[in-house]
């Protein structure tokens, strides 16, 4: 199967699942809100209407929130940035992806937003299905081919973040887009997280006979902001996907795309047992360094890793099986602990 015909398979029906529940373990902030969404009449008042959405607003006037953006690298990563209050948070995050827009500022060394330049949005209307319609100006077809799918991503990932949203419907004035137009992304159905993002495929792996899992690797600009950048990775298909998981995280990024691994190569799993919602992850003590606590950036990618899969939403990690982890950030592992609100927060 070529290449392109997967990703157009992939876009249409991936199967990763999103859970954004839970407490912040990388940064401060609480999980956003949106409201029901108003009852109209048609889509139509897509063109219009911007959801409700009602969030913990900081002191300072404005509020966290997270951005799909490129780094230097060309990968789509999320960054969580002080936006100004507004009445339709959404709205705001989007026009804060804008090239040449007010994010310029905000964004750390190295990254770029990746919107089309003077794209407006005209609106978004969250229907009952968990379905956000977005409606863009037509700047926002002044794309570089080579962006087509990036931009899809980081539409897809920042709005997606949301809690009351599942799924992307994308609009230019007003008109229903059917495709992308120049690289012909279908767009006939609505997207979801299940298109992946940064796609990759491991070398034991197949097209149409894989497991797509999504891993949270680390980078580093020249400022020494440490992020994560999430990769969907195709591997062999598993029914195990929570394992597949942490192998894969422990196999490491492909060493030529400049990522690092947060888990040493060594490190040992005795047992990776998922319970309803819940996942254990008993790890050998190798999981430990030289002064015997776990490097909390393989604590915190593990946890973010296995929240995007698997429709997980907790994770127990152990050690030999004992629950009481010392950590080099100085969190409480002790007990299940949740995705985080915010990834990658900066700070300003």
């Amino acid at each position: 199967m070529k290449h392109q015909h997967w990703i157009r398979s992939a876009a249409i029906a991936g199967v990763i699942a999103l859970l954004t529940t839970g407490c912040s373990v990388l940064g401060s902030g609480k999980k956003e809100d949106i409201d029901a969404p108003p009852k109209t009449g048609s889509e139509a008042d897509a063109q219009t209407t911007s959801a409700a959405i009602t969030i913990d607003m900081a002191a300072d006037n404005s509020s966290q929130m997270t951005v799909y953006v490129r780094d230097s690298k060309g990968f789509v990563a999320p960054v969580s940035l002080g936006l100004p209050k507004s009445q339709s948070v959404a709205k705001t995050t989007l026009e804060y992806m804008v090239d040449d827009g007010p994010v310029t500022s905000l964004l750390p060394a190295g990254f770029e937003a990746i919107l089309p330049k003077d794209t407006k949005v005209l609106g978004i209307n969250i229907t009952s299905d968990k379905r956000a319609v977005v409606d863009f100006s037509k700047e926002f077809l002044n794309y570089d081919p080579s962006n087509e799918r990036k931009i899809l991503e980081a539409v897809t990932w920042t709005l997606t973040s949301f809690p009351a949203v599942e799924k992307v419907q994308l609009r230019v004035d007003g008109k229903e887009l059917k495709e992308m137009p120049k690289g012909k992304t279908p767009l006939d159905t609505p997207l979801a997280r299940t298109m992946g993002i940064n796609l990759e495929k491991a070398a034991d792996a197949e097209f149409g006979q894989s497991t797509p899992v999504t891993l949270y690797f680390l980078n580093q600009n020249d400022q020494n902001y440490k992020y994560y950048v999430p990769v969907t990775r195709l591997v062999k298909r598993t029914d195990d996907v929570a394992q597949a998981v942490v192998d894969q995280l422990i196999k490491g990024p492909d060493a030529k795309k400049g990522l690092t691994s947060a888990l040493n190569a060594t490190t040992e799993v005795k047992s990776v047992k998922l319970t309803d919602s819940l996942v254990t992850v008993d790890f050998s003590s190798k999981l430990l360094g030289t002064d015997q606590k776990a490097s909390g950036d393989a604590l915190q990618s593990v946890i973010l890793s296995l929240t995007e899969n698997a429709g997980i939403k907790q994770v127990q990690i152990k050690v030999d099986g004992a629950v009481k982890i010392t950590s080099t950030d100085n969190q409480n592992y002790s007990k299940p602990v949740s995705r985080p609100a915010h990834v990658n927060p900066v700070k300003l």
